[in-house]
């Protein structure tokens, strides 16, 4: 039984070590970080986290894997799904990420603070998710809209469902929203975001009809 307790105090320790670990990292950047400052936040003292985790840049790599991994582990499971059209994909992206941004507020800023303060570490963690290259999603895209890169309707539709929880504060002053109000507006946006990119895909460019390159993320 003691090791048992044991386990689920280390447990304990290490996430409350990568929550503090994650909310220093979205304030002050990796490189103005100090391992003592996420062991303050996370109320431990500094020979404790050294214990857990050796250096500041294995914890940033733990950490910033596991928020990549939420990041885009809304967007596999979808985008290689076969067996719905483009614009169910299009319904469930927006559902689910406005869902996942609501759950993990943090979320956004921490990955964009990290993509322009470090993208050494972001690239090197983000190697795995080429699978967006050869994604069911974009391959039904091109097909839709020769005209247009698949990418440049992935990034509108990513950025219409990201951009209000970036600009947040922001948008609480300018529109005199409470935070309730906020939510309210970013769930409705749920529907709203289907209906203006199912728009896009209905309207004609003035394009010429392009040949899709693969990009490398």
């Amino acid at each position: 039984m003691r090791g048992k307790g044991k386990a689920v105090t280390d447990l304990s320790t290490e996430e409350k070590i990568k929550e503090a670990a994650g909310k220093v990292f979205t304030q002050k950047g990796y490189a103005a970080t100090r391992t003592r400052d996420i062991a303050g936040e996370a109320g431990i003292n500094l020979a404790l986290l050294n214990y857990y985790f050796r250096s500041k840049q294995k914890l940033f790599e733990l950490v910033m894997a596991e928020k990549l991994e939420k990041y885009f582990g809304v967007l596999a499971p979808v985008l290689n799904d076969a067996s719905t059209s483009l614009e169910t994909k299009v319904e469930s992206i927006a559902s689910k990420y406005i869902d996942l941004i609501i759950e993990n507020p943090e979320l956004p800023l921490f990955v964009l603070s990290e993509v322009r303060n470090n993208p050494e570490h972001f690239i090197k963690l983000t190697e795995k998710v080429d699978f967006l290259n050869q994604s069911v999603f974009l391959q039904q895209i091109a097909k839709k809209r020769p005209d247009i890169h698949p990418f440049h309707f992935l990034v509108s539709l990513l950025g219409l469902c990201l951009f209000p929880f970036l600009m947040k504060p922001a948008l609480l002053r300018i529109a005199n929203l409470k935070e309730k109000a906020f939510i309210d507006m970013m769930l409705e946006r749920k529907e709203l975001i289907p209906v203006w990119m199912k728009a896009i895909l209905k309207t004609k460019s003035v394009l010429p009809v392009i040949q899709n390159k693969r990009l490398k993320l």
